[in-house]
C-alpha cells in the first residue's frame, strides 16, 4: 500500500514539475474577448444551449488550437468567429484554457 502511495506521489510530483501546459482560466489574463453573437439561424431555430471549448494559448498570447467539447454547429460557428479576435497576455508558456460560452 505504501509502494503505491509513492509511486502516486512521485508521478504527481514528476507532471507538476514538467511544465505540463494548466487547463484553467485563472492562469491567463484576457486582453481581449469579445462575446460571440447570437447567429440570425440560430434565432430561427430556437436554439439555445452552451458551447465547451478548450484553448491552446501561446506564450504570446495568441490563441494556437480549439478543441469543442459540445455544442450545435451553428453556435459552435458563432464561437469560432469571436475566437479570431481574442488575445491573452503573453506568459512564459503555453497554456490551455477551458471556456464555455452560453447562448
Amino acid at each position: 500500500m505504501r509502494a503505491v502511495f509513492r509511486i502516486m506521489l512521485v508521478a504527481g510530483l514528476l507532471l507538476a514539475l514538467s511544465g505540463a501546459p494548466i487547463l484553467g482560466q485563472a492562469t491567463r489574463k484576457a486582453l481581449s474577448s469579445p462575446s460571440p453573437i447570437y447567429p440570425e439561424l440560430a434565432k430561427k431555430m430556437h436554439l439555445s444551449g452552451v458551447v465547451k471549448v478548450i484553448l491552446t494559448v501561446g506564450a504570446d498570447g495568441q490563441i494556437k488550437n480549439t478543441e469543442f467539447q459540445g455544442g450545435h454547429p451553428v453556435l459552435i460557428d458563432a464561437v469560432q468567429m469571436a475566437l479570431k479576435d481574442w488575445k491573452y497576455a503573453p506568459a512564459s508558456s503555453e497554456t490551455k484554457i477551458l471556456v464555455e460560452f452560453k447562448f
